[in-house]
């Protein structure tokens, strides 16, 4: 027995329209995951860019710190006279100045007042002073 299918017209249309249905969806999907894509980048674009932003002004308000610090540990050498200085150093939250006994610490001792811890030994004196004071009167004087 022979059996004959017919094709028609309408069948080879319904091919046509649904592979162009399908070609259509995936191009629909492919331009909708492109533009979400865009949109995400974008957003992480700008959160890297704000993210370095604060890491910079972090940075430079350390880095402003620091130039605080050793411009006012600058002065007080000074103020001691260098040749009498033994060590400076900077320990925990304090400035710690090894001197000579026989240092004179009036001038150190009229621009720190109280704020100046002063230890008298045989061999040292030692002066400690507080980094947060410093850097109080640096923020009072901007």
């Amino acid at each position: 027995m022979i059996v004959a299918v017919k094709r028609n017209r309408k069948q080879k249309l319904i091919k046509l329209l649904s592979l162009v249905a399908l070609i259509a969806m995936f191009g629909g999907y492919y331009y909708h995951m492109n533009k979400t894509y865009e949109e995400k980048q974008k957003i992480e674009l700008e959160e890297k860019l704000a993210k370095k932003a604060e890491e910079d002004k972090k940075e430079n308000a350390k880095k402003e710190v620091e130039k605080a610090i050793i411009s006012e540990v600058e002065k007080a050498v000074d103020l001691v006279g260098q040749e009498h200085i033994r060590h400076v150093k900077l320990i925990e939250n304090k400035i710690v100045i090894v001197c000579e006994p026989n240092t004179n610490l009036d001038a150190l001792m009229v621009r720190y007042g109280v704020m100046a811890l002063i230890k008298r030994t045989l061999n040292e004196v030692v002066i400690a002073v507080d980094v947060n004071f410093i850097l109080k009167s640096k923020l009072n004087e901007k």
